[in-house]
């Protein structure tokens, strides 16, 4: 095995080390000049550990609470609307292909019972499961299909009488490659792409909802779930975009991989991430933390032992800001639920509640039975069943070995392997092969033939029959696994009438506490392991009050019941929803109508202009025509100049050169023009003076790295004598979890401590607060050192552990240092402009140079088409992105047909031939019926 290197210890002892606890206590310290006087009543009470030899789910204490259950009282009529993320995997509501790989798993059949049971809740008229669409041919047909309908179970025929749009449904989003099925691992570089054709099904389903159920107005979601980190890091997106709350479920967390990986010492850190992507996970994790209102855990164990190793959470940090106001510092609430069953279509077990079980003839067996018992010299004796793919962590050798080296449990009872679906060993990924290839030659060695069973095919409904053969047989479930994030099999076997013997690490734990149907054992002592075995197997007594304990306590894991503390948690936050609904200086639809003449005539006369664009003001002044209603809605195709330059010059260049190139195109007036960068909007102007253009050539400006939103404004309506108009609805959006004067005082703070340290050359870190540059959504820094900048991950970092939140840039070839709301970017205004005004993502050119400031990423990403100019910025490749945690090529598909680049320049004539390329440069002369959008 390959040896740990120094610099790679293990992360219990860089997570846990005194240097993040004095941290902590240092911002537990310093939040009391920041508490308000008064504690929030926002929740009832903590559970109480008390209650769960009663039969209770277990509570945490301190650190978890809970509110009264969901009685549908909180919701006279069917409106809320609840949008479910899962991305990886392969996602259907029937026969599910469980254990097909390590991406489709437990997760999968989670998320689609749970979309399943909240749409039968009370007040529920719509959840929507968002993931993949697959239309690879090595895959079933039926994950290529856009939606699929998921009835409640034993009710074929339901249908809410509000309309087909009510229900759940899974629908797939197409993003990544459409002809091939590929990993989670390798979907990170399109994670944006999903994130903006999500965008646009939730904003449709929430006007169709509007009209049948809203009175008009759009039925926004009531909360974003992501689960696991890539669907995290969407629903993260998708709540900033949307300003709707985020819910969170890790499945697995990736600094807990991490740290078990680097314990055994078997692969490098720089090995775990070129192969999981681990550090690209953690950050997804980290800002699924960042953004979430709360965060559900299967089992306590999850919250102490693994959210615990995370910057952004600290179970003490947590329950002290649960219990006072403080501004400007955040944390989600951590709640256990534990994943739901359906248990209505389960027949009790047979033949185990009078005498010796009897199985049936094998004419009445079920086809999965003959299957099992083929391999069975005595079908009768009872059986030992394991359900768990051959994946080295579920432990299934050390299983077999316990078995095999038992004589008096190998003469008892017959051992079952269910270990997923497979054809031959060589087609099996490799670790599986090796885990399969190790139970067989065990079972060789212990000649186990005839004493074990590990058929080759399974299907989903075929699940609950095995279980019933284990249970007529008087049979006991097993689950060695190393740690199990939570065991959703032991609930299975409980609701069969199935004693278990379960790991003690991890979530039985948490199961056992409430069933009290079995044993928990060390899953690393074999002894151990056959002892309890067959401890349940000779015991009648106590096989059958196990049995009985399970019967009798399992409603506790139904989804009814998961549903109605979920919903419980929801509705305890206050809603929020896209802002300018209400109030709204700029969206007048009364005037939308009256507009839409005036500005056709005016493109209708522009047509005639273009041969003298240059000479034509109301070409250049479309802005000014609509008085307050921005241009944006009414554009064809928008080019958002977004170059990193830090020169005026520069800027002017390029900005011109943008111009010459879709010359033709901006004369006809159905086009517009975005400048998107870190200048403040007075050194916007102060820009545009010099290279003598008009605040009228842009529909929109973002600037402050996205923490500011202007359009051109008319003299009489101006920001400070400058022709623009601030959209404080933008910041109504971003301002969640803003930290404001709070944060600031703590990046001061920050600031000045590493002002005396100094870098490999013996030059000094200097970081002055640029109070000029500065505005209330964007705190800035001026850097007098680039070449020193300390990684912005260490800044995000000493954001978290104070329980701050922030998006942190590096921009002008590192001179500066921005800081602007957690869920503000310049890709993220992008996203707002389409839901405000309705600009068309696809019909958006982004133009970006070959790197850029540290948000530049986002730039590249989603479904909009981008222009990269070679050799432009390309400094900041090493001055600013050589120290991130992960490489640039881990979040940007470099191979995305939508991205084109120039040769090595940025002349009008290669940014023409590169749109050419795109097919975006075409005559878009206005012609009569031309519909605008």
């Amino acid at each position: 095995m390959m040896q740990v290197k120094g610099d790679e210890a293990p992360l219990s002892a860089k997570y846990h080390h005194p240097e993040r606890k004095r941290s902590h206590w240092e911002a537990t310290a310093d939040m009391s000049e920041d508490f308000s006087e008064g504690e929030t009543d926002d929740y009832a009470s903590d559970i109480s550990t008390d209650e769960s030899r009663d039969g209770k789910v277990p509570g945490t204490g301190d650190a978890i609470v809970t509110i009264n259950t969901w009685d549908g009282n909180h919701q006279k009529e069917n409106t809320l609307y609840v949008v479910l993320v899962s991305l990886h995997g392969l996602i259907r509501g029937e026969n599910m292909e469980l254990g097909c790989d390590s991406d489709t798993g437990g997760q999968v059949k989670y998320v689609v019972e749970l979309a399943r049971a909240l749409a039968t809740m009370p007040g529920v008229c719509r959840v929507d499961l968002l993931t993949r669409q697959v239309l690879a041919p090595n895959v079933d047909w039926s994950y290529g299909e856009p939606a699929e309908m998921l009835p409640p179970r034993g009710s074929e025929e339901f249908m809410h009488d509000k309309g087909d749009s009510s229900g759940a449904y899974i629908v797939r989003i197409p993003f990544a490659p459409r002809d091939k099925y590929i990993p989670k691992e390798l979907l990170w570089p399109h994670i944006p792409e999903f994130v903006d054709g999500a965008l646009k099904h939730i904003v449709q389903m929430s006007k169709i909802l509007g009209e049948h159920i809203g009175r008009g107005e759009p039925v926004w979601p009531i909360a974003i779930h992501g689960h696991y980190a890539d669907a995290g890091d969407s629903a993260a997106l998708l709540s900033g975009a949307l300003n709707v709350p985020m819910i969170f479920t890790g499945h697995s967390l990736g600094r807990d991989k991490l740290e078990q990986a680097m314990k055994k010492g078997c692969l490098s850190r720089k090995e775990l991430n070129a192969t999981y992507k681990i550090m690209r996970r953690i950050e997804a994790e980290e800002l699924s933390l960042d953004a979430s209102e709360i965060v559900i855990t299967s089992t306590m164990q999850e919250v102490e032992k693994q959210w615990s190793l995370y910057d952004g959470f600290d179970v003490q940090l947590e329950h002290k800001l649960r219990n006072v106001t403080c501004d400007g510092k955040y944390m989600p609430r951590m709640f256990v639920i534990p994943p739901g069953m359906e248990f209505n279509h389960m027949a009790l077990p047979e033949g185990v509640i009078n005498g010796e079980p009897r199985l049936n003839e094998a004419s009445s067996d079920p086809p999965i039975w003959s299957e099992i018992k083929r391999f069975l010299t005595n079908p009768h004796k009872p059986m030992i069943l394991a359900l768990a793919r051959p994946d080295p962590k579920k432990n299934i050798t050390t299983l077999v070995k316990a078995f095999g080296e038992c004589r008096q449990l190998r003469e008892l009872a017959n051992l079952t392997l269910i270990m997923g679906n497979r054809e031959g060993i060589d087609e099996m990924p490799g670790y599986n092969a090796s885990v399969l290839v190790s139970v067989l030659k065990l079972i060789d060695n212990y000649d186990l033939y005839g004493h074990i069973a590990y058929p080759k095919h399974h299907k989903q409904p075929d699940v609950p029959d095995i279980y019933r053969l284990a249970a007529k047989t008087k049979g006991v479930f097993i689950n060695p696994a190393y740690i199990e994030p939570f065991g959703l099999t032991l609930i299975e076997a409980a609701a069969h009438g199935l004693p278990i013997v379960a790991t003690i690490n991890g979530g039985p734990v948490d199961i056992h506490r409430v069933l009290d149907n079995g044993i928990l054992v060390n899953p690393h002592n074999q002894h151990a392991i056959a002892d309890a075995l067959l401890e349940l197997i000779t015991n009648k007594q106590r096989w059958e009050k196990c049995r009985q304990n399970g019967l009798d306590r399992i409603h506790h894991f139904s989804w009814p019941e998961h549903c109605k503390t979920y919903l419980s948690h929801i509705a305890n936050y206050r809603p929020r929803h896209p802002q300018w609904q209400r109030n709204n200086e700029f969206d007048d639809s009364r005037e939308i109508h009256k507009k839409m003449d005036e500005v056709v005539g005016y493109l209708d006369n522009a047509v005639e202009s273009i041969e003298h664009p240059t000479n034509n003001s109301k070409s250049r002044n479309f802005g000014d025509t609509t008085g307050k209603f921005p241009a944006l809605r009414l554009r064809k195709h928008i080019f958002v100049i977004a170059v990193d330059y830090d020169d005026n010059a520069d800027i002017v260049r390029m900005i011109k050169n943008v111009f010459e190139a879709t010359v033709e195109e901006k004369a006809s007036g159905a086009v517009g023009f975005i400048l998107s960068t870190a200048l403040t909007i007075s050194e916007i102007n102060s820009c545009l003076v010099y290279g003598g253009l008009s605040a009228t050539d842009f529909d929109a400006y973002i600037c402050n790295s996205g923490g500011d939103l202007y359009y051109p404004s008319s003299e009489n309506d101006n920001h400070f004598g400058l022709p623009f108009v601030l959209d404080s609805d933008y910041h109504s959006q971003i301002k969640y979890r803003w930290g404001g004067e709070c944060l600031r005082k703590a990046l001061v703070h920050w600031a000045a401590n590493i002002a005396g340290k100094e870098g490999g050359n013996g030059k000094s870190f200097v970081i002055n607060e640029d109070t000029q540059r500065s505005t209330t959504y964007c705190h800035s820094f001026k850097v007098e050192n680039p070449s020193l900048i300390p990684p912005f991950s260490e800044i995000r970092k000493l954001m978290r552990i104070k329980a701050l939140r922030g998006h942190v840039i590096y921009c002008h070839n590192g001179t500066k240092l921005h800081v602007i709301p957690v869920l503000a970017s310049r890709a993220q205004a992008l996203r707002y402009l389409y839901i405000r005004w309705g600009t068309e993502l696809t019909n958006m050119v982004v133009i970006v140079g070959e790197c850029g400031d540290t948000d530049y990423e986002g730039l590249l990403g989603g479904v909009h088409k981008t222009v990269v100019l070679n050799g432009v910025c390309r400094k900041a490749r090493t001055v600013l992105h050589s120290n991130r945690n992960y490489p640039l090529e881990d979040v940007i598909a470099y191979d995305n047909p939508n991205i084109v680049h120039t040769g090595e320049g940025c002349s009008s004539t290669d940014i023409k031939t590169a749109l050419g390329k795109l097919g975006v440069i075409t005559t878009l002369a206005i012609r009569p019926g031309l519909q605008l959008h």
